[in-house]
């Protein structure tokens, strides 16, 4: 690994961090100020949700969900963190290695003393850097939103725990699936598009897997292998599920190694 990449890197997604770390913070607070409230009026709110499409519950997470416990609604919450996340990993991971083809730079970096393969792990470590810093806040503002607005209520650590592990693997999903699209690509002109299929897109597939009650969505889609409402129903993962993105982690990870180390790269003329 080159430290000077690493560095570099890792200072062009500081900002990024600082960004998307300070919208989680933000939503956190944001929902869970209105905790309080939901607890008081579960009844009626279950009332109220009864009136509703049952696939618009599912689409929305909501179907089944008890919002007046703590898990039961940070599972709800859990969804929009989990959107955030995938867009900022899907982000770094189209970007990982088409910004410099983008701004004419690549060639001058592959003249320099270093492997291909130290170029893609001072990359890839910068990334995760960053991915952990962000995970990081997640956890504390999780934590601290819980017990700070919890009332008296209480909640299993341990589920939580759970849930927030299989937040990390949902990011390393998405920022080596994006990575092995970009090399797929010939040239990405904007990582944004990109970034924003990958992250939504899924979403949306999930979604439309629980309103059309089509289970063979699940195999697609990560948002389905780290359901949230599974998780504290059964205090455990779906394995089965959680495999499939475990795989699809290390596949990306050995193509996109193989891919860059193959890829021909474009010289300024």
């Amino acid at each position: 690994m080159s430290t000077t990449i690493f560095k570099q890197e890792f200072g062009m997604h500081l900002r990024s961090v600082i960004t998307w770390s300070v919208a989680i913070v933000a939503i956190m607070l944001l929902y869970f100020s209105i905790y309080p409230s939901f607890a008081r009026d579960a009844e009626l709110l279950s009332k109220m949700m009864t009136r509703f499409p049952k696939e618009l519950l599912n689409a929305f997470g909501l179907s089944g969900v008890d919002l007046s416990t703590l898990l039961g609604y940070f599972s709800f919450v859990y969804l929009y963190v989990q959107i955030m996340l995938a867009i900022q990993a899907a982000n770094y991971g189209v970007g990982l290695v088409s910004i410099e083809e983008r701004e004419w730079t690549a060639d001058f970096l592959l003249t320099r003393p270093v492997a291909r393969h130290q170029i893609m792990t001072s990359k890839l470590s910068a990334a995760l850097t960053s991915m952990v810093i962000t995970q990081a806040v997640v956890w504390i503002s999780t934590f601290g939103c819980l017990i700070a607005f919890k009332g008296d209520k209480t909640f299993q650590a341990d589920i939580l725990i759970l849930l927030l592990l299989g937040l990390i693997v949902f990011q390393l999903f998405f920022l080596t699936v994006g990575l092995v699209i970009s090399l797929l690509v010939r040239r990405v002109r904007s990582v944004t598009p990109y970034a924003l299929a990958l992250g939504l897109g899924l979403y949306v597939l999930s979604a439309f897997g629980d309103m059309l009650g089509e289970s063979k969505f699940e195999l697609l889609t990560p948002f389905k292998h780290f359901n949230p409402h599974y998780v504290v129903q059964h205090g455990a993962y779906d394995l089965p599920l959680v495999m499939i993105s475990v795989a699809a982690i290390v596949i990306s990870v050995v193509a996109s190694y193989w891919l860059y180390l193959r890829r021909d790269i474009p010289a300024v003329a």
